[in-house]
């Protein structure tokens, strides 16, 4: 099957479901498509067990082989990331850069090291083979929550902008801690110099950071000497590819240029708005990055359901869903709720408590892509049957915390504003 049927077959399958929910679900657009798309899979892997079914559902099977992580890691992931960044308000953003700093680094660390913890304890009872730093390396790959669920999914929840400012800016920027995470305990596993932690998150960090507004700076000046909206576009293209090509080449962080490329042409565009509303009053610019936004979070959403269909289980997957979901809720809380201590009280965003904060953190902290990106990269030095356990809890936590979590965040945040607001009517009353 050639890349352009394999597409046009995706295409068909997210338009007919976006119908179907359209016209009875009216269930959350990207979460509608996982969960069909899900469905698919085991509906195939069903229907392969039935006598004389197999030839079929093999061939299908087959044909729908895709590299997942080289269709995110080297192709699109870099405008997703400029998309969603570019919608960040710089306000926001420099208005809770404590709480999301905190986050994005000491949250991930903790996060990670918990969960690692927690899994090492539940696989030593198990009789899992699995190390400590296995279990941290699968904590580096699930902690991180993912910028494109976060931007594709809550950004429709109708949570306050504060709110919503902090989750989007942690998730865009704590996988530079995760992908630096990931890295040192990799390079343990592998049998080679782990190096120093803090170099690594030091160069993947700032390293991005300065490549992407250099470059950023170069291009927009370019785009300051032409009216054409359409070429405003392709500079912007030419950016964001520019730098992760760049970041990568340098072992720098692409992820984290991605996003800053995105945030410093949203704080340039800014800066020149008036002439931008006489030089393109259609906005074809942000229609453009809306568009390929949603078209890209659609695609993304479906392969990550069809993906499962040539996943391996491990024998142990019964027993990783419990031990998964509960090890990424504990650690996600325990990793929030450390850095709540370095918060002052009233200055923690949308003026919740410690606790209420690290509730609703912890619950709207979904997973996606990236994490199975990353998982689907241990094949190379870990064993079949630990590579099967890392993939299977990834696949786990991410069906989890999308289909879960991501159709009750809306009442767990209600009921959390419920009790906030209880709480600050009665020390309004004492």
């Amino acid at each position: 099957m050639s890349i352009l049927s394999y597409f046009a077959i995706i295409a068909f399958l997210i338009v007919l479901i976006g119908v179907i929910n359209e016209k009875w679900l009216h269930i959350q657009g990207d979460i509608v498509l996982i969960l069909f798309s899900l469905g698919i899979s085991l509906l195939i892997l069903i229907l392969q067990q039935i006598p004389g079914a197999a030839p079929y559902t093999s061939e299908i099977r087959l044909q729908s082989k895709f590299n997942f992580a080289a269709y995110l890691l080297d192709g699109v992931l870099c405008f997703m990331l400029f998309a969603g960044a570019s919608r960040v308000s710089v306000t926001k953003f420099s208005q809770n850069i404590r709480p999301i700093s905190l986050l994005a680094l000491l949250g991930t660390v903790v996060s990670s090291a918990v969960y690692g913890l927690l899994f090492y304890l539940a696989a030593s009872v198990l009789h899992m083979d699995m190390s400590l730093w296995t279990c941290i390396l699968l904590g580096c790959i699930v902690s991180p929550t993912d910028p494109i669920a976060a931007t594709g999914i809550l950004n429709k929840l109708g949570m306050s902008k504060n709110v919503t400012s902090v989750i989007e800016c942690e998730s865009l920027f704590n996988d530079g801690t995760g992908v630096a995470l990931f890295l040192f305990v990799k390079g343990i596993l592998s049998q080679k110099s782990g190096g120093n932690f803090f170099y690594i998150m030091g160069k993947e960090l700032f390293g991005a950071i300065a490549v992407a507004i250099i470059v950023s700076f170069l291009l927009f000046s370019l785009l300051r000497l032409t009216k054409d909206p359409v070429k405003h576009i392709l500079i912007s293209l030419t950016d964001v590819m520019l730098v992760y090509v760049i970041c990568e080449h340098l072992g720098f962080s692409g992820v984290i240029a991605s996003v800053v490329c995105g945030m410093c042409f949203a704080y340039m565009r800014n800066r020149i708005a008036r002439r931008l509303v006489v030089q393109d009053p259609e906005e074809l610019y942000d229609d453009f990055w809306e568009v390929v936004d949603g078209i890209l979070n659609a695609v993304l959403f479906m392969l990550l359901g069809l993906s499962v269909m040539n996943a391996q289980a491990s024998c142990f997957l019964p027993v990783l869903f419990p031990v998964g979901i509960a090890a990424v809720i504990l650690s996600r809380y325990a990793g929030v709720r450390s850095c709540t201590f370095f918060m002052e009280r009233g200055r923690i965003p949308g003026n919740y408590s410690s606790r209420e904060f690290s509730m609703l953190m912890t619950w709207s902290a979904l997973k996606g892509g990236l994490s199975l990106a990353l998982a689907l990269g241990t094949a190379e030095f870990l064993s079949q049957e630990v590579y099967l356990i890392v993939l299977n809890t990834t696949y786990i936590t991410i069906f989890f915390t999308v289909l879960v979590q991501g159709l009750t965040t809306k009442r767990i945040y209600r009921l959390i504003e419920e009790k906030k607001n209880r709480r600050i009517k009665e020390e309004r009353n004492r």
